[in-house]
């Protein structure tokens, strides 16, 4: 009799390891998250067929539910307004100013977009200002094509055909590309282009440039053939929160070709270095 209690409880203590493991792996592991043994999505995934609750529901029960849901879900309008630039120029002789905003009103593919800049010396006339009125059409995930009007409100007044792209290239290169087709034939074109490098959470160093081209020379306007400008600039912008952040910068701007032989026919220095300080805020 002692013989046998000790083989039995020998053989419990041989099996209670194999025991203990098969008891694990049967565990309830409801309440963790376990990693899914496959990926891949079942085979009945997409099976069914479009509004099938219709059937069910009626095509007239579902109609109010099917348009909320599209509507939550991309085919909602929505309105945004952005304050790139507002900004302070101090400079050799008189400091400056300069405003750069834009914004939109509308869906994923469809959108009012409207944009407006100008910049002046202070104690002096506006000498740049103008507002676009654009409609703008995704052409794909980064890239929107626009067309509209500009009105300008500085000079001799002119209304142009705006034609052109916005969007984001890889690495967030923000990039905005128009040309313009004035009420009087004068072809002009825009070319921007914008990064913004993070350097902290909340510090951001943003390189940016623009050239300015024009297809002719414009007297009136004091802009020559070819490569009428280029601006090209460092602003180094802190985010008191993700909607608002003021900045410090530099800037260089050059005018070439015709357009410097203007500027130096008018006693104007064709190059000047602007120290900026502004702030950049969207809601």
């Amino acid at each position: 009799m002692r013989k046998s209690i000790l083989i039995f409880a020998a053989i419990c203590a041989l099996s209670s390891p194999v025991m203990a493991q098969e008891d694990r792996s049967q565990m309830d592991h409801s309440g963790h998250d376990m990693p899914p043994k496959s990926s891949a999505p079942p085979e009945s995934t997409g099976s069914g067929y479009p509004n099938a609750a219709d059937s069910i529901w009626g095509k007239e029960a579902m109609r109010a539910s099917r348009k909320a849901l599209y509507n939550t879900h991309g085919g909602m309008k929505l309105f945004w307004f952005q304050g790139d630039r507002a900004e302070y120029r101090a400079r050799q002789g008189n400091d400056g100013y300069l405003w750069d905003a834009q914004g939109y009103y509308g869906g994923d593919s469809n959108k009012l977009w409207f944009k407006s800049e100008g910049e002046g010396s202070f104690g002096e006339a506006i000498e740049q200002a103008e507002v676009q009125a654009l409609w703008s059409h995704a052409i794909g995930p980064f890239f929107d094509f626009q067309t509209g009007i500009r009105q300008d409100f500085h000079g001799p007044d002119r209304t142009h055909l705006v034609v052109g792209v916005q969007g984001v290239a890889p690495y967030f290169l923000e990039i905005d590309i128009a040309t313009f087709l004035s009420n009087r034939g004068d072809l002009t074109a825009r070319i921007e282009g914008e990064y913004d490098h993070r350097v902290t959470q909340k510090l951001i160093l943003q390189p940016r440039a623009e050239i300015n081209l024009s297809a002719q020379d414009i007297p009136g306007l004091e802009i020559g053939s070819g490569i009428d400008s280029i601006e090209a600039g460092l602003r180094l912008r802190y985010e008191i929160t993700p909607e608002f952040g003021p900045y410090v910068g530099i800037e260089q701007e050059w005018k070439l070709g015709g357009s410097r032989d203007f500027a130096i026919a008018d006693g104007e220095d064709p190059s000047v270095t602007n120290y900026v300080v502004g702030v950049r805020f969207w809601f």
